[in-house]
């Protein structure tokens, strides 16, 4: 599979109890950058697939979001990669729509608009919503602990692979694609 999804706060960027609501309160974590400059490298399409219930909130609006998804394409640029698509959901958690993890419409959406299955694509995020949507979706989960606090010992948690940070897990996802090539 030559495609990678990841979350957005607390896996590419800073988390944050208030949100993040405009690009000054956007942080990178050191390394997820630079993460994503490999993993384009490695030849794999990455996508970003976020919840943004802040603007069901009100405590942002879309040029907000937009504002904040620029400054992260920037910065990017400057490192001479991109993302290839950004998902969002902007529902909030009493909502009841499709598409906020843990349910799996932002993935059934990203399938329809690559033309391909994802399943079995790797979904990097941080917390166990994310991991009960990989799941669900029929993606393999990854869980990264850059977030926040997440209960490590949680038994959604046990048999998922696991890294400090997505630097980590994109060294491990290139190795793994280089080791199947490999045997082929």
């Amino acid at each position: 599979m030559n495609l990678v999804i990841l979350d957005r706060d607390g896996v590419i960027n800073e988390d944050s109890d208030d949100f993040i609501k405009s690009p000054a309160e956007w942080r990178p974590i050191p390394g997820s950058l630079e993460a994503i400059v490999r993993l384009k490298h490695a030849g794999l399409t990455v996508m970003v697939a976020s919840n943004q219930s802040g603007l069901a909130r009100g405590l942002f609006d879309y040029d907000g979001l937009f504002a904040v998804h620029d400054k992260m394409t920037r910065m990017l640029a400057d490192l001479g990669t991109h993302v290839d698509g950004i998902f969002f959901c902007p529902h909030g958690p009493d909502d009841g729509c499709g598409c906020r993890k843990p349910q799996i419409g932002l993935f059934e959406d990203m399938g329809r608009r690559l033309g391909r299955t994802i399943r079995g694509a790797p979904f990097v995020g941080d917390s166990v919503t994310d991991v009960e949507a990989a799941r669900a979706a029929g993606l393999h989960p990854i869980f990264v602990e850059t977030g926040k606090r997440v209960d490590t010992d949680a038994p959604a948690l046990a048999d998922v692979e696991s890294h400090t940070d997505l630097a980590a897990a994109a060294d491990a996802l290139i190795a793994a694609r280089k080791n199947r090539r490999r045997r082929q």
